[in-house]
């Protein structure tokens, strides 16, 4: 594409000029209307060294409001970020409804620049491929607006511009070894850009070329492209998604109202065991921390189900520097205008820590089904986006356990009643609570969709037949520690 790529004729100085202040004043315009209408935007500049992405970038934000906008300047990852998965510093990046967010470089450039320096195989470059696509159409399907730019000058242009940034003290620190590097092996690089804009040009997130031979004519072509796509993305606001096939390998899981929920342990073994499997998995965190293995565990269950015990008995064997528990509710309005699962990439562990969740991101398909916080297309798209998060996870190495936490009816109004009877245990008891209740066919209904369409090889669900707590406390512990033992390769 970048390769067959053929420039607009520049117009004169005087057209330029006359344009550039129209398209600046539309801008302006555009960015109160995507406040009005809570639109994110995402506007990435990337391309050669010395293409003047910095430069032109400040002249097109020089006339919004600096409240609505963020600007994000992407080098290398930093070494708190190389411990977390590939997309999670860009992930966390992305804006609230309403706001712009300007990334000077992008996945594109790490990508790239890694494939050319040999730090990543073709393995791992087609997969961080796969992730790209994936992670773009998710941030448009979920209601953003991604505009992609690429900065185009020939090798002539950019040696001539890396020299004159170079002769000058004041501007010498901009250029880097990899623009020099870039600019020696500038055909190498032409084909691999020229590969990876192939790979990643996508009907909802195309990519356009910009001539930046010329800097003003450069600015012209970007200010007024973003006025079109903003144009574009607010007629096309509130249109659902294409479904698209979910292509994971699944488990075959049975419905939640056929499980045995008979099973039990006696006080007897429940003690020698839980000391037993709590001293083993101390012992197995220390080596996921030498090993730098992340572990991810999501509790799900009904409520009054024993998850708050069940996450007790799990981290009283845990070093506390090396874990943290997330209690998830309902999302804060700054969270609740970005893409649902921006919060949980926000509390993704580093590698070789753990993280566990009471409660987790299966909650669009749950309670956001359910009590009408999403749109049914909404939800029926979130299976497909929660088993490519999952895959992410699983790509980055971190093992990943999600429990369901089951009890039947008779049970869960048995613990209703003896928490609202017992003072020191009423602050565990809602009216939302008992409101729920009255929806169990309902959320049975869900729980079982959710876990037959999101049950994966590499991230399978695990029943927890709660109604002996300390049964289900013990299997968790029992999946925990053999989970571990598997990553570690015992």
């Amino acid at each position: 594409m970048l390769k067959e790529w053929v420039k607009a004729k520049r117009p004169d100085d005087a057209e330029i000029d006359a344009r550039l202040e129209k398209a600046r004043l539309e801008l302006a315009r555009r960015q109160m209307a995507i406040k009005e209408k809570k639109l994110p935007v995402l506007v990435i500049m990337d391309g050669w060294g010395g293409a003047g992405k910095g430069s032109i970038l400040g002249k097109v934000i020089k006339n919004l409001d600096p409240r609505f906008y963020k600007t994000e300047t992407l080098a290398r990852p930093n070494d708190d970020e190389l411990r977390r998965p590939f997309l999670y510093r860009y992930f966390i990046r992305i804006p609230e409804g309403g706001k712009f967010s300007f990334f000077d470089g992008s996945w594109m450039g790490e990508v790239t620049q890694h494939k050319l320096t040999g730090e990543i195989n073709d393995d791992t470059y087609k997969q961080q491929l796969t992730s790209i696509r994936r992670f773009e159409r998710t941030l448009s399907d979920n209601g953003y607006l991604l505009v992609k730019f690429f900065f185009h000058i020939s090798k002539d242009e950019q040696k001539k511009r890396l020299s004159e940034l170079e002769s000058d003290k004041s501007t010498s620190w901009r250029v880097e070894k990899w623009d020099r590097w870039q600019n020696k092996h500038y055909d190498k690089c032409l084909d691999i850009y020229d590969n990876y804009i192939e790979a990643t040009d996508q009907f909802i997130a195309p990519w356009y070329f910009i001539d930046s031979k010329n800097r003003k004519w450069a600015e012209l072509q970007v200010t007024e492209q973003l006025v079109r796509s903003i144009d574009t993305a607010l007629q096309n606001a509130g249109r659902a998604a294409t479904l698209l096939q979910n292509t994971f390998p699944f488990v075959q899981m049975p419905f939640v109202r056929d499980i045995d929920l008979s099973v039990s342990i006696s006080d007897e073994d429940y003690r020698k065991e839980l000391d037993e499997l709590q001293s083993e998995l101390a012992s197995l965190h220390n080596r996921i921390y030498q090993k730098k293995i992340p572990v991810v565990i999501g509790y799900e269950g009904w409520d009054a189900a024993g998850k708050g015990g069940n996450i007790k008995r799990l981290t009283a064997a845990l070093d506390p520097r090396g874990f943290e528990v997330h209690p998830i509710a309902s999302p804060e309005p700054h969270e609740k205008n970005r893409h649902y699962l921006w919060r949980f990439w926000n509390r993704l562990p580093k590698d070789g820590h753990i993280a566990i969740f009471d409660r987790t991101w299966y909650g669009r398909v749950m309670v956001e089904r359910l009590e009408g916080f999403c749109t049914e297309n909404d939800w029926q798209r979130a299976y497909n986006e929660i088993n490519e998060f999952e895959k992410e996870l699983h790509d980055w190495g971190a093992v990943i356990l999600k429990f369901w936490v089951q009890i039947d009816k008779d049970t869960q109004l048995a613990r209703f009643n003896d928490r609202q009877n017992t003072p020191e245990k009423q602050w565990k008891i809602t009216e939302e609570d008992w409101r729920n209740r009255k929806k169990w066919d309902l959320y049975e209904e869900a729980i079982d969709e959710m876990i037959q369409k999101t049950s994966t090889e590499y991230a399978p669900w695990y029943v927890l037949e709660s109604n002996d707590k300390h049964y289900a406390r013990i299997k968790a512990l029992r999946i925990t520690t053999e989970a571990i033992r598997r990553a570690l390769g015992e």
